[in-house]
């Protein structure tokens, strides 16, 4: 079942391990590795440290060459809005990586599959076990194909708050605020539903593991809303 499980992953992202066992660690949470009593460096955390750091000299080479007259703040700041948990999540929610994740029962049955902070480690994780199976080419062919493409919508991801106020103070004279909807979950794996108003008239809802979280989905759902109308 596991090599199969491995199989469809490869063929989603359209790239073949030479070494299987670097992509089983890829995939392989903590909780996964604990439970089952599994040597500390066959979870991903290791390969997500590496990743990071393939991912943070990718991106920075692409936006030194495609931001030519950039300074360096903007530069640093669109390369955060694009390697974010959020972004970085977004990703691997594209690739479908949640159901390919080696949860613990635990983790698994608390929605783990779907929380962000795991599926962008883990997407990093996956980075970091191209990069040792294949170089820095194949990585960054797979960085180019995820995480540098759609640069303006990923943009979204990293402030999405800001960007709203901005776009709501340039219509003029309109109230925004945020208000708690619902607090879903036991205190230690709390949810909370957070949902936005313009003057009043709700044009967003987010959920997330923190109230921040929550607040910057719902005015992304904001945004994309206002840019439909």
């Amino acid at each position: 079942m596991t090599d199969k499980k491995l199989s469809i992953f490869e063929e989603k992202i359209g790239y073949q391990f030479q070494n299987k066992t670097l992509l089983q660690n890829a995939l392989t949470h903590s909780s996964y590795a604990n439970e089952k009593h599994l040597a500390y460096e066959k979870n991903n955390e290791r390969l997500e440290f590496l990743g990071d750091a393939v991912l943070e000299l990718v991106s920075s080479d692409f936006l030194f060459h495609e931001q030519a007259k950039a300074e360096e703040g903007d530069m640093s700041k669109l390369r955060a809005s694009l390697v974010c948990e959020r972004s970085l999540a977004q990703c691997a929610r594209e690739i479908e990586l949640g159901t390919f994740l080696f949860l613990g029962k635990g983790e698994a049955a608390t929605g783990g599959a779907g929380r962000d902070s795991i599926l962008s480690d883990a997407f990093e994780a996956v980075i970091g076990a191209i990069y040792l199976d294949s170089g820095l080419k194949e990585a960054s062919h797979f960085i180019h194909a995820y995480v540098l493409s759609d640069i303006e919508h990923k943009k979204l991801f990293y402030d999405s708050k800001t960007i709203l106020q901005e776009m709501v103070q340039s219509q003029g004279s309109h109230e925004l605020s945020y208000r708690i909807i619902e607090e879903k979950g036991p205190d230690h794996c709390k949810e909370f539903v957070m949902a936005c108003y313009i003057n009043g008239k709700q044009i967003g809802m987010g959920t997330g593991r923190s109230k921040k979280v929550a607040e910057q989905e719902a005015a992304y759902q904001a945004i994309l809303s206002l840019r439909n109308k």
